[in-house]
């Protein structure tokens, strides 16, 4: 793979010639020179169909990507694991910061003293019965015959959780399924009581944090809490189908981390920006940290399927549920407690460590003071090839690109920013702190936040999800870039396979949080692939040789995520007329509308507000959008500066309407989460949820049935009423 390690100027999306080895052969031969001849079909269709100025340098954006840049930056970054607040991670923002700088962007470092999580001691152990000898588990992530890696492998920390509490427990175990509080509710109606229990609970429904969350609210500790995969033999036939069984398996078998955290940010600073190590700012004690609802409060590790079994096989009690049961050869799940006695021990190390986030600054020539911003993080729990790094590499590509695109004269109207964010993997805490520093200056200037976590699961087309005033935008970029694996389609042609082809930034996940959720800035994230067959996530084998062999072997697919994140960047940092669309905004809330009206059939509550506000924003939507069309439409050479304080007020009103759906209180209970229309669930941070105080009010409402919880409930629809119409009145730009 020397090639692609290469610095020197390559050929149009050159690569190596595809082998057997690789993945290749001739038929990869064939599908790549399929690809390239797509690329450029579309290049040159491209340019004549869309005449402006800036459509010559989106069109040479296009022809300039290189797998081999790709590669190597990917090789570069991922030789160590590199978990935020290490060496390794500081030597990663280094690499990432003379990156930029090589390409003559203003580049800088801004650090920030956070209180991160390590482990100093884990241990488990099971006991068939109480008073019988305890058998360990290893609790090892193990290197394979082969491993290039071996020895930086060395450096990987334990499998661990993130904050989780420090403590001993010796108790017997009940299994809980996935940790719901439905789950704790079912155990209880059949009489298994969790108290001083340890919790031995599935992975793959909802997150960590909420597993370890349910738990304590089900009990009060001595409770612990053992996550496991969902299964072991459904991860052994992927990895068997991608001819990697032992690493796929062991993969499945040990994830090296996950946060328990309930928040986003610093822990020591929620709702205000961290600081610089040495400077003198606001924060949590342990003391006041250690008694909140935001951390887990109990110890909890992560287990591997194969000893998630082996604790299974040894409980009794009754069967569980058949919706609780394993995969195919799993043996037979039941509820407990014990006999099994299970002893686990963890004693966390949570200590303020510097996170560094690393920026590139390209500054606008028109409009420098309105920022398109684009944003991968850096930190990984082991080396991260993948997740996150394959989103990195594709960052600097893109860069490359940009640079390329200047040196034959181009200026983007609008500044971009390129944004490497530290401690991702804790509690999106790089992103967090900036956002929260620079919170009004966002706010008043910032177009739309552009993220990719993860570019390349491996095979499976485009999978964006945004907020939907960029849908139509996604679809335009989308047909300009032909789908790596499907040469003869587009992008655009294999994601409308899905339905719905583009979902929402909801669910906390990842960086973009911090920009929609919690200040209201238009965001996107994709990715490429399925996740379904990304069997080494969070483990050790997330390597450089896993995405050669089998991730995306060609790194044709990071050139088509680059291509397709740079381009819709572009168009926003170029095009006079932002392009946002808010009619299909207002579609979209119609029809989540009609979803929660469905489930209040016949309850005591209104949805008239808040379908009147969507009507409204309909109208103001279709109005803007028409006078885009007119403004669009006029003589292009008779700019006057009337014209162009039109322009200005027409953009001011595109990018400001998404801050309209934030309330300043935020979501009851949450008040980090401003926005009215996407947060995650408060039942499940992964979770997408439309309207989610409305969504939470309602499931209180009808758990009690109370008049207080519905009168609740129908508070929150006023709530969101007031910010669709506050968003209405924005894009209308006038005043009552």
């Amino acid at each position: 793979m020397a090639s692609r390690g290469s610095k020197q100027r390559q050929p149009l999306l050159h690569s190596p010639t595809p082998t057997a080895a690789n993945g290749g052969g001739a038929a990869g031969r064939r599908r790549f020179l399929s690809f390239l001849a797509v690329t450029a079909a579309l290049v040159a269709s491209y340019h004549l169909l869309v005449p402006t100025n800036s459509s010559h340098y989106h069109a040479l954006f296009l022809s300039l990507g290189s797998n081999a840049t790709a590669a190597a930056h990917l090789r570069a970054l991922t030789l160590r694991p590199h978990v935020a607040g290490t060496e390794a991670n500081a030597a990663a923002a280094r690499y990432v910061l003379h990156a930029f700088s090589s390409l003559s962007f203003p580049a800088h470092i801004t650090p920030y003293s956070v209180l991160l999580s390590y482990p100093v001691h884990r241990s488990l152990s099971l006991a068939a019965a109480p008073g019988l000898a305890a058998r360990p588990f290893s609790l090892v992530q193990e290197t394979y015959e082969g491993d290039p890696y071996a020895e930086a492998a060395a450096e990987v920390l334990p499998t661990y959780f993130a904050y989780s509490g420090s403590g001993s427990v010796t108790a017997e175990v009940v299994y809980a399924n996935y940790g719901h509080n439905e789950d704790y509710a079912y155990l209880a109606s059949r009489g298994v009581d969790v108290a001083g229990k340890v919790a031995l609970v599935r992975y793959g429904d909802i997150h960590c944090e909420d597993m370890v969350r349910n738990a304590r609210a089900a009990a009060p500790p001595p409770l612990s809490c053992t996550p496991m995969p969902r299964t072991s033999a459904g991860a052994r036939r992927r990895g068997e189908a991608q001819m990697v069984p032992r690493r796929a398996v062991a993969a499945a078998d040990r994830r090296a981390g996950w946060t328990l955290y309930y928040g986003n940010g610093d822990p020591t600073t929620p709702l205000w920006p961290s600081c610089a190590a040495g400077d003198d700012c606001e924060r949590l004690s342990m003391e006041e940290l250690d008694g909140s609802e935001a951390m887990p409060g109990i110890p909890a590790l992560p287990v591997s399927a194969r000893d998630g079994e082996t604790i299974l096989k040894a409980m009794g009690g009754d069967v569980a549920p058949p919706k609780w049961q394993g995969g195919e050869g799993a043996p037979v799940y039941r509820l407990g407690p014990g006999p099994a006695v299970l002893n686990l021990t963890y004693i966390a190390n949570e200590t303020l460590a510097t996170i560094e986030n690393v920026f590139a600054v390209i500054e606008g020539k028109e409009e420098p003071d309105r920022y398109v911003i684009i944003g991968n993080h850096r930190d990984a729990w082991t080396f991260g090839a993948i997740d996150p790094n394959s989103g990195t590499a594709a960052m600097l590509e893109i860069a490359e690109r940009l640079s390329k695109l200047q040196a034959k004269g181009w200026r983007p109207r609008r500044t971009i920013i390129l944004c490497s964010w530290d401690a991702e993997e804790f509690a999106l805490i790089g992103s967090t702190e900036w956002a929260e520093e620079n919170m009004d200056t966002l706010a008043s200037r910032a177009i739309a936040y552009l993220n990719v976590d993860i570019s390349v699961f491996g095979p499976g087309g485009l999978r964006p999800r945004a907020t939907p005033q960029l849908d139509e935008l996604i679809r335009e970029a989308s047909k300009m870039v032909p789908d790596p694996d499907e040469p003869s389609q587009t992008l655009y042609d294999t994601m409308m396979r899905y339905h719905p082809p583009i979902t929402r930034v909801a669910g906390a996940g990842t960086d973009f949080a911090a920009f929609v959720q919690h200040i209201g800035v238009p965001s996107l994230d994709m990715s490429y692939g399925l996740f379904e067959e990304y069997p080494v996530y969070h483990s050790l084998y997330d390597d450089y040789v896993w995405v050669e062999r089998f991730g995306d072997p060609l790194f044709h697919r990071h050139v088509a995520v680059a291509s397709v994140w740079g381009l819709i960047a572009l168009k926003l940092a170029d095009d006079e007329i932002i392009p946002f669309n808010y009619v299909s905004y207002a579609s979209e809330l119609e029809e989540c509308t009609k979803d929660i009206v469905d489930k209040c059939k016949g309850f005591p509550v209104s949805f008239s507000p808040l379908q009147k506000s969507i009507k409204q924003l309909e109208s103001a939507a279709t109005k803007i959008y028409k006078e885009k069309k007119l403004l669009q439409a006029e003589n292009w050479s008779l700019k006057t500066r009337q014209y162009t304080l039109k322009v200005r007020e027409m953009n001011d009103r595109l990018m400001m309407a998404e801050r309209a759906f934030t309330n300043r209180e935020g979501l009851a209970g949450r008040p980090w989460y401003k926005h009215m229309i996407y947060a995650s669930s408060d039942q499940d941070d992964w979770g997408t949820k439309a309207f989610p105080g409305i969504v939470s009010a309602m499931d209180k409402a009808k758990k009690s049935n109370t008049t207080e919880t519905w009168r609740s409930l129908q508070h929150e629809i006023y709530r969101v009423a007031r910010a669709v119409s506050k968003a209405s009145a924005v894009l209308d730009g006038k005043l009552t």
